[in-house]
């Protein structure tokens, strides 16, 4: 099979891959037919440790089951799948709670699943806990692809941090993830979104998606104008959704006594400000990996009748071979989030 693997920063190869195949009783063998590129892909992109082998890459798909493993019992041959970016068994404790990735036997702790999704062909482990069948035709693809990671990423980030009706949410970052919890803090009902971004492609698709205010300043500048905005107070809700310290500082600057912070970006820092910074005003942070599996149940209706439009996120549909330009567009931010289909 084709796959796509990095082998050092900026160096993404479409290579000749060996055909994965069941190993176990509770797997399912899928062909995907759409995968993509996630901003998170993009940190590694920039630096990560050349490695001789490479590093199989992508976590957000669709596909059609073609085989399953003897236990199997959810999902049959044909079946067209969401598949969540975290597997998980369904049955333990922290699964049945709807904390999947914490899940006793699959979760982020694990390597199951590990192979790369940016792929022809795919092993999915714990194919009874973790892949979701549905009805649907191909119209529905993009959105259906967004409930494998970004747009139920966005909601666990507007739900823990609280969004909802007489709240005034401030979103760092115009990124899919961003831009879905724009869209997710405006179902659970907040009246104020400010979206903190500069590209204006982006930042229009954000207000399409809820947000009542843009600001494109970063920093103290940034800060500074939300708290105009609300004023002085700053924002019962910060969701951040881009990773890296600064925003982090930036969600601590906006934030009001009393307020929540929901992290979801995939922090590229060890340590960030807790201290008195945070312990003084009673702010709370929240967030965390978001539990997808959990959501799709509550997402999947608005996809299927067409009231969401979460798959406008992709601007950009390539065939898998050409992944390398995709990850080239997105890291120049000539594209939002680029689709590829294997």
């Amino acid at each position: 099979m084709r796959a796509v693997y990095m082998y050092a920063p900026g160096d993404v190869r479409v290579i000749d891959a060996p055909d994965p195949s069941i190993e176990e009783p509770t797997d399912a063998l899928l062909r995907l037919v759409r995968t993509c590129v996630c901003g998170s892909d993009l940190h590694p992109y920039h630096s990560m440790r050349p490695h001789p082998r490479g590093r199989s890459m992508g976590h957000e798909y669709l596909g059609i089951v073609e085989e399953v493993g003897a236990e199997v019992a959810t999902v049959k041959p044909g079946d067209l799948v969401i598949v969540p970016f975290v597997f998980s068994c369904g049955v333990c404790d922290f699964s049945r709670a709807g904390l999947q990735t914490s899940c006793r036997v699959g979760g982020v702790g694990t390597r199951l699943g590990s192979e790369g999704a940016q792929a022809e062909l795919l092993r999915a482990p714990l194919a009874d806990g973790t892949l979701y069948p549905v009805d649907a035709g191909e119209e529905h693809y993009a959105g259906l692809l967004t409930l494998s990671d970004v747009y139920g990423t966005g909601f666990h980030a507007a739900l823990t941090g609280g969004a909802g009706p007489e709240t005034t949410v401030a979103v760092i970052g115009d990124g899919a993830v961003g831009l879905l919890a724009v869209l997710s803090a405006r179902q659970l009902g907040a009246e104020r979104i400010i979206l903190m971004g500069r590209h204006e492609a982006r930042t229009d698709l954000g207000r399409a998606f809820g947000a009542t205010d843009v600001v494109a300043a970063r920093g103290e500048e940034g800060i500074e104008a939300v708290r105009e905005l609300t004023d002085g107070d700053g924002c019962h809700v910060v969701l951040e959704a881009v990773g890296h310290l600064p925003a982090y500082e930036q969600a601590l600057g906006v934030v009001r006594p009393g307020g929540r912070i929901a992290r979801v970006g995939v922090p590229q820092y060890s340590e960030g400000p807790i201290g008195r910074v945070q312990f003084d005003r009673n702010v709370t942070i929240t967030g965390g990996v978001a539990p997808v599996r959990a959501y799709i149940d509550r997402l999947l209706p608005g996809i299927l009748d067409g009231t969401v439009d979460a798959g406008r996120v992709f601007d950009v549909e390539l065939p898998l071979e050409d992944a390398a330009e995709g990850y080239a567009l997105m890291d120049r931010r000539e594209a939002l989030k680029v689709m590829l289909r294997p």
